[in-house]
C-alpha cells in the first residue's frame, strides 16, 4: 500500500492526503467484483518497473473490469480530485465503471414479447414478419455441416422441395383418394370388400402418395430456380438454398428434371393417365405461369389457388379409375362423370383456402413484396386483400355442405365443418375489420394452418359407410344393403338367379 500510495503522489498535487489514503481505498474496493480485488494491485507491481506510475495505475484500473474495453481512461482523473470530492463520490464512480454491460444480459421471454409490442405500435400496428420457411431453415441446417458430408447436400436438396408445402399438397391428394365413396379404399373392416380389391388400391395409394410428392418437389424446386435473386430480398426467402449457394442452378434444374420423370411415371404406371396429366399440368402452371405472373399482375393469386385446387381432384380422379368396372373410362367419364361432384368440391375447398391463408402470410411482409417487385394485392389493394380473404372463408360453408349433402360424407362432417370454418371466418371478419392490425393478419394465418387439416382429416374419419363393418362386429348386427335386394330382385325376375337362401325362400304353401 505504500507503493500504491508513493505513486499516487506523484500524479499531481493533492491538498489532502486523506482522500487517498489507505482506508478509502480498502472502504472501495468491496464494489468491484470478488474475483478482481486483488488485481489491479497484482498488475501495479509487476508493469511498475517497465512502465511509468501514471501508466501503470490507469492500465491496471481499467483492465480489472473486464468486458468494458469501451470505456477509455480519462486523463487526469485522478489529478482533478479536489477537497470537495469525497469518498462516496468516488464510490459512486467505481460503482458505476463495475456495472456489467446491459448487453451481456440475456434478454427474458417477457421482455421480449413487450419490446416487440412496443415496436409494432410505433409502427402503425404493423405484425412482425411469420418466422422463414422450412427451405429457409433447413438451408440454415444444411449450411453449419461440413462441406463434404452427405447429410448437408441431402439437407440442401430437401430444401429445394418446400417440405410443409409438399406435405401440405399430399394430404390434400390422399385425403381425397380415402373420401371417395366406394368401401375398399381406406376401410376399417376388411371383410366389406374382397383381399385382391383391398390389395390393388393399397398398391394404388403408395404410387399415389409416391408420384404426387415428387412432382410437387419438381415443381417447387422449378420455383427456386427462376427467382433466386427476388428470394435474395425477402426475409422469409433470402435463406433458401440458391441463394446461399448451397445448391448450383445446374444441379437444381437436374433435380427438378428427375424428380418430374420419376412421380410422372410413377403416377402413370399406378394411377391413370388423367392424374399424370393434372400433375403434369400442375408443374407446368405453377413454374412457368404463376412464377412470372407474380410480377405482372395480381391475378397470380388466383392461378396459384388453382394450382392449390388440383391435388385434391388428382386424388378423386385416381380413385374413380380404380372403381372403374368398364375398364376404358377416358378423362371426361372421371373429370365429368355423375360421381365427379365431390372431388370438384373438395378441389373448390383447397381453392378458397388458399386466400385467406396466402393474403394473411403477404400483408405481414407487404413491404418486402412492393421491395422486390411483386404484384400482390397486399400492398397495391390492402382494402381488397382482406375483402377477397373473408369472402373466400365464407364460401367455405356452401362447399363443406355440399360434400354432406351429396352423400360423400356423413353427419359428423357437418358439425366439424362447420366449427372450422366459423374460427377461419370470425379469424378472417377480424382481418377484414381492422385491416391486417391488432395481430389479426397472424390469428388469421395460423388459423387457416389448423383448419385444413381439421376439415380433411375430419372427412376421413366421418366418410360415410366407413364405420358399419366396426358396428356391425362390436353389436353383431349384420349390414343389410338395399341395393343388394335390388340387384337380387332385377337377377330373379331376368331368370339369372337362383333363389337359394332360407331367408328369401317362398313361403310353404
Amino acid at each position: 500500500m505504500t507503493l500504491l500510495r508513493s505513486s499516487l503522489r506523484r500524479l499531481g498535487t493533492v491538498r489532502d492526503s486523506s482522500v487517498l489514503c489507505s482506508r478509502c481505498v480498502n472502504r472501495s474496493r468491496p464494489l468491484l467484483p470478488a474475483v478482481n480485488k486483488l488485481a489491479p494491485i497484482s498488475r501495479l507491481q509487476s508493469s511498475i518497473a517497465g512502465q511509468s506510475p501514471s501508466a501503470a495505475v490507469n492500465k491496471s484500473y481499467f483492465s480489472s473490469h473486464k468486458g468494458e474495453s469501451h470505456l477509455t481512461p480519462q486523463p487526469g482523473l485522478f489529478t482533478s480530485l479536489s477537497p470537495k470530492n469525497t469518498p462516496n463520490q468516488l464510490n459512486r464512480e467505481e460503482s458505476i465503471s463495475s456495472t456489467p454491460p446491459t448487453e451481456a444480459t440475456p434478454e427474458l421471454p417477457h421482455r421480449r414479447r413487450k419490446r416487440l409490442k412496443e415496436a409494432s405500435a410505433q409502427n402503425n400496428g404493423a405484425e412482425p414478419v411469420i418466422p422463414p420457411d422450412a427451405s429457409a431453415q433447413l438451408s440454415n441446417f444444411s449450411s453449419t455441416l461440413p462441406q463434404t458430408s452427405l447429410r448437408r447436400k441431402l439437407a440442401a436438396f430437401l430444401a429445394l422441395t418446400k417440405p410443409r408445402l409438399s406435405f401440405l399438397i399430399l394430404l390434400s391428394t390422399t385425403s381425397a383418394y380415402g373420401i371417395y365413396p366406394i368401401s375398399s379404399l381406406l376401410a376399417l373392416d376388411p371383410s366389406i370388400a374382397p383381399l385382391p380389391t383391398l390389395s390393388t388400391s393399397t398398391l394404388t395409394f403408395l404410387y399415389l402418395t409416391s408420384g404426387t410428392f415428387l412432382s410437387s418437389c419438381s415443381a417447387n424446386t422449378l420455383n427456386m430456380v427462376f427467382e433466386p435473386k427476388y428470394d435474395a430480398q425477402m426475409s422469409r426467402t433470402r435463406n433458401r438454398p440458391l441463394v446461399r449457394g448451397l445448391v448450383s442452378r445446374r444441379a437444381a434444374v437436374l433435380f427438378a428434371v428427375a424428380t418430374a420423370a420419376v412421380g410422372l411415371g410413377l403416377l402413370y404406371v399406378g394411377t391413370n393417365p388423367t392424374v399424370t396429366g393434372l400433375s403434369a399440368a400442375n408443374i407446368a402452371l405453377y413454374a412457368f405461369v404463376y412464377t412470372p405472373l407474380k410480377r405482372i399482375h395480381v391475378i397470380n393469386t388466383w392461378v396459384g389457388a388453382v394450382v392449390g385446387g388440383i391435388p385434391p381432384l388428382m386424388g378423386w380422379v385416381a380413385a374413380a379409375g380404380q372403381a372403374a368396372t368398364t375398364g376404358h373410362d377416358t378423362w371426361r367419364d372421371m373429370l365429368f362423370g355423375e360421381n365427379s361432384l365431390g372431388g370438384w368440391l373438395l378441389a373448390g375447398i383447397l381453392f378458397a383456402w388458399q386466400f385467406p391463408h396466402f393474403n394473411a402470410l403477404s400483408h405481414t411482409i407487404r413491404e418486402e413484396y412492393k421491395g422486390a417487385g411483386y404484384r400482390m394485392m397486399c400492398w397495391t389493394n390492402p382494402a381488397r386483400n382482406a375483402r377477397v380473404a373473408l369472402r373466400y372463408s365464407v364460401l367455405m360453408f356452401p362447399l363443406s355442405i355440399g360434400l354432406w349433402w351429396i352423400g360423400v360424407l356423413g353427419h359428423g362432417f357437418l358439425v366439424s365443418s362447420t366449427v372450422a370454418n366459423g374460427w377461419l371466418t370470425k379469424e378472417a371478419y377480424g382481418f377484414w375489420k381492422h385491416q391486417g392490425a391488432n395481430g389479426t393478419a397472424r390469428g388469421l394465418f395460423w388459423a387457416s394452418i389448423w383448419q385444413l387439416p381439421i376439415l380433411l382429416v375430419g372427412g376421413l374419419v366421418t366418410k360415410k359407410g366407413l364405420w358399419d363393418g366396426v358396428w356391425g362386429n362390436l353389436f353383431g348386427q349384420p349390414i343389410e344393403d338395399e341395393d343388394d335386394d335390388y340387384v337380387y330382385y332385377e337377377e330373379v325376375s331376368s331368370g339369372k338367379a337362383i333363389d337359394q337362401s332360407p331367408s328369401r325362400s317362398s313361403p310353404a304353401v
